[in-house]
């Protein structure tokens, strides 16, 4: 069993980091979302620069299969996003509202309680680099910048969650730890 599929073509330096924290990770390409061969996993993620076409064409396999994504969601899977890596961007293809708006920075986050467990930065950091900021949702907001704009934001989805986020730093051991072991294992 798979616990992470990150969601592009090519090698990503992201990869070797799952293997250093003894999480089983595999990359598929975003296209693999519609065949019938994919092994259940617990989380997929879509690194940053998803939406980037410069960079990869993963956004168009991910919007086509909108449906999939949120059954896999409803059965209680994870998708974690990491930041578009466009100017601005409107996740039409999540099933609730919220949009990002590039903007890089770096500077003090501001921790919301309550979710100490589902914060994508290691619990003793305080500074942070991050490539935008999210708008328009109801979700629930984990970290906010110095001008209170959410930077990471966590959504229920039947039994599983969408987690966004902007921070533009490997995200911590304990963070996609916890998100393996909250998961399902399910088919996309």
């Amino acid at each position: 069993m798979t616990d992470v599929m990150l969601l592009w073509e090519t090698p990503l330096l992201f990869e070797k980091l799952f293997v250093e924290y003894g999480i089983k990770c595999q990359r598929v390409p975003a296209e693999s979302i519609s065949t019938p061969f994919l092994p259940p996993c617990r989380c997929l993620i879509l690194p940053t620069g998803f939406a980037n076409p410069a960079y990869t064409s993963t956004l168009k396999s991910v919007a086509r299969n909108k449906n999939k994504i949120e059954n896999f969601l409803q059965k209680g899977g994870a998708v974690v996003i990491f930041g578009p890596m466009v100017p601005e961007h409107g996740y039409d293809w999540l099933p609730f509202e919220l949009k990002y708006v590039q903007e890089q920075g770096y500077g003090t986050v501001q921790r919301v309680p309550g979710y100490e467990d589902l914060c994508v930065i290691d619990k003793h950091a305080t500074e942070v680099e991050y490539d935008g900021y999210f708008l328009n949702t109801d979700a629930k907001v984990v970290l906010k910048d110095a001008n209170n704009r959410p930077l990471m934001i966590i959504k229920d989805v039947g039994k599983g969650k969408v987690i966004a986020c902007s921070i533009h730093e490997f995200p911590s051991k304990d963070f996609l730890q916890c998100i393996v072991e909250m998961s399902s294992s399910c088919k996309i």
